[in-house]
């Protein structure tokens, strides 16, 4: 396989929309990493939210959609469709200071979740790194009880 500069070249000559359809993802995960960093936004790497789970009792929020819910889910998570988080806030814990940790499919959903909870008086309320997708990678055990 050659992968001097020309062959790069002819690749990307030869396949103009694989070429765009990657520099745009690209960019997307870059823009999107920008962003959180930039609003200060804190996503909580799993192994730390392991540790609020255990040590300090997180409630656990999935705002997937019900059927991927049901596919698996951080255990003890309850589901609360983004969409929906407003109309089924009671669902949540009744102390504001109770950690909340909120997770999505990939971490791209939950971080403004998160800012809507403390918005909502949710002192500690954060983001799952990676989402469910970053939580099994991480080897960290799901159920679709």
């Amino acid at each position: 396989m050659d992968l001097s500069l020309p062959s790069l070249l002819q690749f990307v000559g030869d396949h103009p929309f694989l070429f765009t359809a990657l520099a745009v993802a690209v960019a997307a995960l870059v823009a999107n990493e920008a962003l959180a960093q930039l609003g200060g936004e804190k996503r909580l790497p799993a192994g730390a939210a392991v540790r609020l789970i255990n040590d300090q009792d997180a409630a656990i929020v999935d705002v997937r959609a019900p059927g991927d819910f049901k596919r698996g889910h951080i255990i003890n998570a309850i589901n609360i469709p983004a969409a929906k988080l407003k109309e089924r806030i009671k669902e949540l814990p009744k102390d504001k200071e109770r950690p909340v940790i909120v997770y999505c499919a990939i971490g791209t959903t939950a971080p403004s979740v998160a800012s809507e909870l403390k918005k909502l008086g949710y002192g500690t309320a954060f983001a799952l790194k990676g989402g469910i997708s970053g939580w099994q990678t991480d080897g960290l055990p799901v159920t679709s009880k």
